[in-house]
């Protein structure tokens, strides 16, 4: 006959059990079906180049005058969240969709700081005419594509940037997206025949969602002549399909819908601690593929979440919204939970949302 202290050891061996299959089952349902964030790191856009322009041990301490400039005008985040120049409400829209003047931020005002029109923005030299490797840092993968604009013969670089400054056609369109390799997409084609300072505007546009990604990254052409026309479009090496393609079209709206979070820890324990994220949405237009991001000190790590999906690069970790639960409308508040370990309980800091 069992004994009572026997019967209670097998319990919770098997309770042991199945909450370790539990655990691996909400392990793999939060690791899918992220959103996305991105922009491009070669040719470096204007925020990634601050971003590594100025990144010292952990702090952003910009040296590059335009970069310190735009610190000073909009703080530091707009860096942390370098990928982050988005319009959740897009739709892959280029033309008459973000005004003049704001084409660098994507119309979010977050980001108004890298509209500014100047001649020292970080550069990236590139050959005219050569065949160029495209390297568009990701956080995850989707089904969509790329379109790579370039400015007119004649660009000045000290006015705001307008769409009339900008060739009708994309010169380059990848899609469907390349493969995700090394935590980026990489594609290569033809650079069009430029001279001198230009601007590189890259549109990346999702096919399951309206969210679409913005960015201008500053380049040099040399060893090439200038040329009249719109530049022609290039099939490139990787397998992506290049086309030209028209712009749609739609009336300026105003920039994303504005939020609120707030993340803490709710246990600790040696080696390990749970926390908890909520975000709110405070604007006046729904909240689609939201996001809250913080910073961990100590080396701490995400190892997992729940009504979220989580992800982590360096200190900086962030919860996108589960498919379940993708919306936010007006007033509306959502929270997830997140697991990590470390040394060390951390501390939370910079805490952002979108």
């Amino acid at each position: 006959m069992r004994t009572p202290r026997l019967r209670s050891r097998r319990n919770l061996a098997v309770f042991a059990a199945v909450a370790a299959l539990l655990a691996g089952v909400v392990a793999i349902v939060t690791q899918t079906a992220a959103e996305a964030h991105g922009a491009l790191q070669a040719p470096a856009s204007r925020t990634y180049a601050c971003y590594t322009d100025g990144l010292t041990g952990g702090q952003i301490i910009p040296k590059n005058a335009a970069c310190k400039d735009a610190v000073a005008a909009g703080g530091t985040q707009p860096l942390y969240d370098w990928y982050g120049v988005l319009r959740s409400d897009g739709g892959g829209r280029t033309r008459g969709f973000i005004p003049d003047g704001q084409l660098c931020s994507g119309g979010f005002s977050k980001y108004a700081a890298y509209d500014a029109a100047r001649t020292d923005w970080p550069t990236t030299t590139v050959r005219a005419g050569a065949t160029y490797d495209f390297v568009y840092g990701a956080w995850v993968p989707h089904p969509g594509g790329f379109k790579l604009y370039v400015t007119k013969d004649g660009y000045d670089p000290t006015k705001p940037l307008t769409w009339a400054d900008m060739e009708e056609q994309p010169f380059l369109t990848a899609d469907p997206e390349p493969a995700v390799t090394n935590g980026a997409y990489r594609f290569s084609g033809k650079l069009p025949n430029k001279s001198g300072r230009h601007i590189i505007y890259a549109v990346w546009y999702r096919s399951d969602s309206q969210e679409t990604f913005y960015g201008c990254s500053d380049v040099d052409f040399v060893g090439g002549n200038p040329s009249p026309s719109a530049s022609p479009s290039a099939s490139p090496s990787a397998s992506p399909s290049v086309t030209p393609s028209q712009s749609p079209s739609a009336s300026p709206t105003t920039g994303n819908p504005a939020c609120t979070a707030t993340v803490k820890l709710t246990n600790t324990w040696p080696g390990g601690f749970q926390g908890e994220a909520t975000i709110k949405n405070t604007g006046t237009t729904p909240l689609n593929g939201w996001y809250i991001q913080w910073q961990l000190s100590n080396g701490a790590t995400v190892t997992q979440a729940w009504n979220g999906t989580s992800m982590q690069s360096g200190p900086f970790a962030m919860i996108h919204a589960p498919t379940y639960n993708n919306s936010l409308a007006p007033g509306a508040s959502a929270t997830a939970g997140f697991l990590g370990s470390g040394s060390a309980a951390p501390t939370i800091s910079d805490i952002s949302c979108g």
